[in-house]
């Protein structure tokens, strides 16, 4: 193989497989010299990716782990898996990973062949992802254009339905996707009504970039807190919750760390206010692993026993 970018890109797609590589089977893959090979392993630690050598009369090379992530290669079987999970993980909001989901899954599709993006379209049609509570599903698709405007600053052009069942059609400028755990957000300028807007992406139809490109305007405040203002609006009232765990603030997710009442070492107390449907909240409370008991509201004590009662009957023998 004479020529070295092509070969590089080979050499450092072996790399990537987790096993070490003598340089003499490299050589023979590439059907070039072992000197060859030492020159284009130190052409790839200078662009940054840390192959390691080990001693030996063999000797070998294999990828370590860096300072910062390289660029990956995959092979079709690689990328459509990946692009499958992250559309799963982005139409469903999975909390923690959702906004990095649909960053990645829009750079992945951006360059996907044409094929490889049928196939994923397919297995994706062909399967079904449990919905979080009750919040939409949302098409991947839509939020891979939305990630794409955000990040270029290009005009969007949409079919929305609204609250009463109302459908209009949006020309906006899209400034954040922003999820809540259950749902998907869009905060935009919308350019007919002249001011700043929140869409509820699962009621968003036919999304498409219009090319036009502009310059990104200022958001009065945080584009989250932007959407929890109008969720307080329009949305369904807040109430207070106390929940305790037995267990320390340290081993509590993020999202319940961050309410913990601060206090010794044992049970830990945690105080937030919600909008979820509180047999979700119940869901999401179990769903941590942790004994707990809730102290208000009672609705929701009780919504936790009733999933409880239905838990222990699914797995009793019949």
């Amino acid at each position: 193989m004479t020529d070295t970018p092509a070969r590089l890109l080979s050499l450092l797609s072996l790399l990537q497989t987790p096993r070490e590589w003598p340089g003499s089977e490299l050589a023979e893959r590439l059907r070039v010299s072992s000197r060859t090979i030492r020159r284009d392993i130190e052409r790839l630690r200078d662009l940054g990716y840390p192959v390691e050598a080990t001693l030996g009369a063999e000797g070998g090379y294999r990828l370590g782990a860096g300072a910062a992530m390289p660029p990956l290669l995959l092979d079709d079987e690689e990328a459509v898996a990946i692009a499958v999970g992250l559309r799963a993980g982005a139409g469903h909001a999975i909390e923690g990973v959702e906004e990095a989901s649909v960053r990645a899954l829009a750079k992945l599709e951006q360059v996907l062949p044409s094929r490889l993006r049928h196939r994923v379209g397919t297995l994706q049609s062909a399967t079904i992802a449990l919905t979080r509570g009750d919040g939409a599903s949302v098409a991947p698709r839509t939020l891979t254009t939305m990630a794409s405007a955000v990040a270029g600053a290009e005009r969007l052009r949409f079919a929305y339905r609204a609250r009463d069942g109302v459908g209009s059609r949006r020309l906006v400028e899209p400034y954040r996707l922003v999820s809540t755990g259950s749902r998907w957000y869009l905060v935009a300028y919308d350019m007919e009504r002249e001011d700043w807007r929140t869409f509820r992406v699962d009621r968003v139809a036919e999304a498409f970039a219009t090319g036009a490109r502009f310059a990104p305007r200022e958001l009065p405040m945080d584009a989250q807190e932007f959407v929890r203002r109008g969720l307080g609006a329009h949305g369904s009232r807040a109430y207070a919750v106390e929940v305790v765990f037995e267990a320390g603030a340290a081993e509590l997710p993020e999202w319940l760390r961050a309410a913990a009442v601060p206090g010794e070492a044992g049970p830990t107390v945690v105080r937030f206010e919600s909008r979820d449907a509180q047999e979700w909240l119940a869901a999401r409370l179990a769903l941590t692993g942790l004994a707990f008991t809730v102290r208000e509201p009672g609705s929701l004590a009780e919504a936790a026993r009733t999933l409880g009662a239905r838990l222990s009957g699914a797995g009793s023998p019949r």
